[in-house]
């Protein structure tokens, strides 16, 4: 059954337009605060938010719509995603609020769900949020002695601060080390750079000056490129970019490089392995992970499952299988020793541990593996459904055959937008690279159609 609001990660869209709206984020309020609220005692939500204009109006909304059914609601303001699921636990809330388009432009925003222990909700708890928020709201609506009340929790940035700092090995701090911080104009503007420096660390901190329109904007994770120049610059030791809402990261060594998730998962289970931390043997990935992670890790006696796109696929299979180290090629690591989602922060401070633990530069620690040559390419449709296209089928049936056992194929359509996703890797990247040409070619040909 296709889901009406929710997509890969909550809801997400333009603001202002559907389901992006005031109204939307009044209706979610009021049927997730139903759905869990149960027992006699006070129920409570934790809300947070990224820097985005539309995150006042939204955020208004919500407690709005929480409130009216009965909800205590309690306010953080800017504030990164793992911090909301991490204060849902701790404050002992029914409830996590996210609203954020994580590294989507401005215009855009998002809401993300979290339960009582701070995991993303499952689909079929979407589902049942997304019927109560198309029936009737006076049936949803609570008597007006129960009305709930709206707090601001002023000591939120603290509380995470501490939490990650205690993430860190506590003989180990960052005293020398030489850290440029790209917060992306976002969610961890103030804690990622306030964290570093009260680990001994001298940062050198960009993307700090939200004005609600310029998060992710030329910086972040997802725009390295002013993290590369000033790494080079101020000859820093590592660079460290967050996206909008702080759940990824990506890493800069001292010669510029970048360094993206598979490389710092191959990092993490590595050092864990080692420590004896490590637990089932392995970690847990996507589809779109690299291979020369995958054969990485069996160099090392590790095993690598995988799942579909999306952390909280990997979360439900960490859960499911006993993991505690698993993340996408993006930078979403999710380290469940600590943290119920992804955490920039937190796996950025795994990566320093590693660096001041070994004494060796950040290239020569985060240099696991050769990646095989990957070619994503993203296709646009306007409608309909391309990939049942029998051109289509025939190029992806020739593709298979030609990589044979000495590469992948992943072919999806993204869960927030209406494109056709086509990735291939493989040894040998000119056929790789003709490989994505023919499917993309049958793509669009089956979409003009």
């Amino acid at each position: 059954m296709s889901r009406r609001y929710f997509g890969t990660d909550g809801i997400r869209g333009q603001a202002n337009r559907h389901p992006m709206t005031s109204e939307i984020a009044l209706k979610v309020g009021m049927a997730a605060g139903t759905m869990f609220r149960s027992g006699n005692h006070r129920h409570r939500v934790v809300i947070g938010k990224d820097t985005r204009l539309s995150g006042y109006m939204l955020e208004a909304a919500l407690m709005s719509g929480f409130t009216s059914v009965g909800m205590d609601v309690f306010l953080l303001g800017p504030m990164p995603t793992p911090a909301v699921a991490m204060l849902t636990r701790s404050l002992r809330a029914d409830l996590g609020v996210m609203l954020s388009a994580s590294h989507n432009p401005s215009s855009d925003n998002g809401i993300k769900l979290f339960d009582a222990d701070g995991y993303k909700l499952s689909d079929e708890m979407e589902r049942q949020i997304e019927d109560l928020i198309d029936t009737d709201s006076k049936t949803l609506l609570a008597p007006a002695e129960q009305i709930g009340r709206a707090t601001r929790v002023e000591s939120a940035q603290e509380r995470y601060i501490e939490f990650a700092k205690r993430t860190m090995p506590k003989h180990l701090r960052l005293a020398g080390l030489r850290i440029v911080i790209d917060c992306a104009n976002g969610a961890a503007y103030k804690v990622a750079p306030e964290a570093l420096w009260e680990l001994g660390a001298e940062v050198i901190k960009i993307g700090v000056e939200p004005n609600g329109q310029n998060i992710n904007l030329n910086c972040g994770s997802t725009a390295p490129d002013l993290l590369v120049e000033k790494v080079k610059e101020f000859r820093a030791d590592i660079g460290i970019g967050l996206d909008g809402d702080a759940d990824r990261v990506v890493i800069v060594d001292e010669k510029g490089r970048i360094v993206n998730g598979d490389q710092l998962m191959a990092v993490i289970a590595d050092s864990w392995q080692r420590s004896g931390q490590l637990t089932a043997g392995g970690i847990v990935a996507t589809v779109m992970s690299n291979l020369g992670l995958e054969r990485y890790l069996k160099s090392i006696g590790l095993t690598m499952a995988r799942t579909p796109v999306g952390d909280r696929y990997v979360t439900e299979h960490m859960r499911k299988h006993g993991f505690n180290v698993g993340g996408e090629q993006s930078g979403h690591i999710v380290l469940s020793d600590f943290t119920t989602t992804g955490d920039g922060l937190v796996s950025a401070l795994q990566i320093l541990a590693c660096v001041v633990a070994t004494g060796k530069t950040v290239s020569e620690v985060c240099d696991r593996f050769h990646p095989l040559p990957q070619i994503l390419r993203n296709v646009r449709y306007a409608s309909g459904k391309p990939l049942d296209d029998n051109r289509v089928v025939k190029a992806i049936e020739g593709a298979k055959a030609k990589l044979g056992e000495n590469g992948r194929l992943v072919i999806r359509p993204s869960g927030t937008e209406p494109v056709i996703r086509v990735m291939a890797e493989g040894d040998d990247e000119q056929v790789v690279s003709s490989i994505v040409g023919d499917i993309v070619e049958a793509v669009e040909s089956a979409a003009a159609a």
